[in-house]
C-alpha cells in the first residue's frame, strides 16, 4: 500500500513529522500535558498518590483538565507546526453533531450488549435496579460525567484515530498506520502486570475505531461511539470502565462480578472480556467488508 491522505487531500503547509518519527513524537505530545496537569490536580489534593481520581470532584478533573489540554496540544501542532487544515485529521463533513450523536447512540448499545452478554453468561450477578434515580444529586453528577467523558473520548480520537492516524498514512500507508496507532494507543494504556486479554482488547479497540473512522472519513462518528461507551459503562452498571471506578450508583442495573477473569475482565471491567474482543474483531471485519463491497457496488467513474 502507498501513502494516501485519509481525510483530506488538502496539503500541509508546514512541517509534517516522518512516519517512523511520529509514533515517538506522540508520546511527547500525550505524556507532556498529561503528565504536566495530573501533578497540577494531585497538587489540588484531586488525585491520589497513584494518580486515581479522589471522588467525584477528582473524577471531573480528571476528564476535563488532562485531556483538554492534550486536544488543544495537538489541535495547536496541526495549525501552527503542521499548518494544514482540520479537515486533514478527520474534522470534517456535514452534519457532524448527527453524526457525533449516532454514534453516541451505537456506543451506548453496543457496550449494553457486550455487558448483556457477559451477564447472560454468567459472569454477574445483578442486585438493584435503578439505584441513581432515587438520588437527584446522583443523577446530576451522573450528567456532569457525560460531558467529561465526551470531552476525554473526544480528545483521544482527534488525537489518535484523528492525527496520528492521519500523520503515518500520509507518510507510510494506511495499513502500517493503523497498527502503529492501536501499538501506541495500547502502550499508553498499559498497567504493570496487566492481563494479556486487556493488552489484546485494548490493541482491538484502536483497530475497531480506525477503521470506523477511515469508511466514514470522519472522526465524529467514532468520538460519539467512544464517549457514550465509556459514560454508559462507568454509569449504567457500576463497572469499571478502563479500570475506573466512576463510584456512582447504577443508572440501569448494580452487576457484581462472580465469573472469571476472562468472561469479567476481573478489575479492568467488561473491556477486558473475551466477549469484548470478539466484538471489536467482528465489527472491524464486518466494517471492512461493507466498505469494500459499496465500493464494488459504486459506479465506475467515467
Amino acid at each position: 500500500m502507498r501513502s494516501t491522505a485519509i481525510y483530506s487531500e488538502a496539503p500541509a503547509k508546514g512541517w509534517l513529522p516522518w512516519g517512523a518519527f511520529a509514533p515517538f513524537l506522540s508520546l511527547v505530545l500525550v505524556v507532556a500535558p498529561l503528565a504536566g496537569a495530573s501533578l497540577g490536580l494531585a497538587r489540588f489534593h484531586l488525585l491520589d498518590a497513584k494518580g486515581d481520581p479522589i471522588g467525584l470532584a477528582g473524577l471531573l478533573a480528571f476528564l476535563l483538565v488532562p485531556f483538554a489540554l492534550m486536544g488543544l496540544v495537538v489541535l495547536a501542532w496541526v495549525r501552527f507546526v503542521e499548518r494544514r487544515p482540520l479537515a486533514t485529521i478527520g474534522l470534517a463533513g456535514s452534519d457532524r453533531i448527527r453524526t457525533f450523536l449516532s454514534g453516541y447512540g451505537v456506543g451506548l448499545a453496543t457496550i449494553s450488549i457486550i455487558v448483556a452478554a457477559i451477564w447472560i453468561a454468567g459472569g454477574y450477578d445483578a442486585r438493584l435496579y435503578g439505584k441513581a434515580f432515587a438520588s437527584p444529586g446522583a443523577l446530576m453528577n451522573i450528567g456532569l460525567l457525560l460531558v467529561g467523558f465526551a470531552v476525554q473520548s473526544s480528545a483521544e480520537e482527534i488525537f489518535f484515530r484523528g492525527w496520528l492516524l492521519s500523520v503515518v498514512s500520509r507518510k507510510l500507508n494506511v495499513a502500517t498506520a493503523v497498527v502503529l496507532t492501536s501499538v501506541v494507543f495500547s502502550f499508553l494504556h498499559y498497567e504493570p502486570h496487566q492481563y494479556w486479554l486487556v493488552t489484546l482488547n485494548t490493541f482491538l479497540f484502536s483497530v475497531f475505531a480506525c477503521v470506523w473512522a477511515l469508511t466514514t472519513g470522519n472522526i465524529w462518528g467514532v468520538m460519539g461511539w467512544h464517549a457514550g461507551w465509556n459514560w454508559l459503562l462507568a454509569t449504567g452498571f457500576e463497572l469499571p470502565v478502563t479500570g475506573l471506578d466512576a463510584k456512582m450508583p447504577a443508572l440501569l442495573v448494580q452487576l457484581i462480578a462472580r465469573g472469571p477473569i476472562p468472561l469479567t475482565g476481573g478489575h479492568q471491567g467488561p473491556e477486558g472480556s473475551f466477549f469484548c474482543g470478539l466484538f471489536f474483531a467482528g465489527a472491524s471485519a464486518f466494517l471492512v467488508w461493507r466498505a469494500n463491497r459499496r465500493r464494488l457496488q459504486a459506479p465506475p467513474v467515467r
